[in-house]
């Protein structure tokens, strides 16, 4: 017996949240057995944690921050255009041009201060 759970519409003005995410996409899958224990089958927990990541990413790319509990915020970055001009190679000294770039937006990832912290600590190499 398969129970399904009504879907929310989500506004534009929502954010974002990877858990409520995870556990919609969980309560969709889930099959409840005789006896009432729950089966997920790993192809489709897959799926669903595929979406969930396409979904923040599609998020973040719309300029919201999205928060993943414990493992960080992806955020999207905007990247100023450069003009083209003259630099200097510093192995050999010759003069090179540097071309143009063109503005443009690019991920963002930043940890949480405690995951930072945990890399820190000369105890956990």
């Amino acid at each position: 017996m398969v129970k399904k759970v009504a879907k929310k519409k989500k506004t534009t003005s929502q954010k974002f949240s990877f858990i409520d995410e995870v556990i919609e996409g969980v309560l969709e899958i889930a099959e409840t057995a005789r006896d009432g224990s729950i089966k997920i089958k790993k192809t489709e927990m897959k799926k669903v944690l595929e979406n969930v990541f396409e979904n923040a990413a599609l998020t973040a790319a719309r300029g919201d921050r999205v928060r993943f509990p414990i493992i960080g915020i992806l955020s999207r970055k905007d990247v100023a255009a450069r003009k083209a001009g003259k630099g200097i190679n510093r192995f050999t000294g010759e003069e090179i041009m540097i071309s143009a770039r063109p503005a443009s937006k690019k991920p963002r990832w930043s940890f949480p201060k405690a995951t930072k912290e945990i890399f820190a600590a000369k105890k956990n190499w």
